[in-house]
């Protein structure tokens, strides 16, 4: 005879709900409406994180200009992903709370080790005096918010996992390729905030929105790399992006 206990289906589990692409996309979406409309609205003024003028740049090269189809395959993205692991098509409110929390949390945690890593390299690394900046708050807002949802869907939603098979393809062993892919996506993330020119078969690539390369942000954005890797993998990709969102936005107040 059939067990109906055994039959009946698990209990909503915030831990697991919260991992689902389903729940990211509806927790990302504010950010990302608030974002793509912001730089309308301030034109010129506007702030672009590298990984965003990449990613644009990368579609315009391939023949697709539209200005929105960035957030559009954003969003695709994340309903395929979550189709193709056949996860039901439902949300609670309440892991979408539990998602702010955390993502206020460990914002607030990167903080607190932004300090404490400032507080022990400044006496061993140069560190430059902050620049002024004129752009307008709203401006910076609005750019630290793109910086959550762009950096974290380069570095970790797409180059994470191409890094890991990579790996895997040469023969590293799951646990080795999943570490080296953490260090080696960490330390492009980090790079990606500073000026750089490269040279590859004669063309010059040159970023010069960035800042100047320091040491001490350079570390700091290393082991930040490593933290929302380590969210995005076990956390899921909604909570990364609210914590990178959420602790950019927090050193405004800091």
């Amino acid at each position: 005879m059939l067990d109906r206990r055994n039959s009946a289906p698990p209990p909503d589990d915030y831990w697991h709900d919260a991992r689902r692409p389903l729940a990211s996309l509806v927790f990302v979406a504010p950010f990302l409406v608030f974002y793509e409309v912001g730089v309308l609205l301030l034109g010129p003024q506007a702030m672009r994180n590298a990984a965003d003028v990449w990613l644009r740049a990368l579609l315009d090269a391939l023949g697709f200009g539209s200005y929105f189809l960035l957030p559009v395959l954003t969003c695709a993205a994340l309903l395929g992903w979550h189709h193709a692991t056949g996860q039901p098509w439902r949300v609670r409110s309440g892991v979408l709370y539990g998602m702010f929390v955390e993502s206020l949390l460990f914002g607030f945690v990167l903080l607190l080790i932004a300090g404490w890593q400032y507080s022990l390299l400044r006496t061993l690394l140069p560190m430059s005096a902050a620049a002024e900046s004129a752009a307008s708050l709203i401006a910076v807002l609005v750019g630290y918010v793109g910086a959550g949802i762009y950096e974290e869907l380069l570095f970790r939603l797409l180059l994470l996992p191409a890094v890991i098979g990579l790996y895997r393809l040469i023969g590293m062993s799951p646990g080795l390729s999943l570490v080296a892919a953490i260090l080696t996506t960490s330390l492009l993330f980090s790079a990606a905030h500073y000026q750089f020119e490269v040279v590859v078969l004669g063309n010059a690539f040159r970023a010069a929105w960035g800042e100047p390369f320091e040491w001490s942000s350079f570390v700091f954005r290393f082991l930040a790399g490593m933290l929302f890797s380590l969210l995005f993998l076990y956390r899921g990709f909604g909570i990364a992006v609210g914590s990178h969102a959420l602790y950019d936005l927090f050193t405004l107040l800091s």
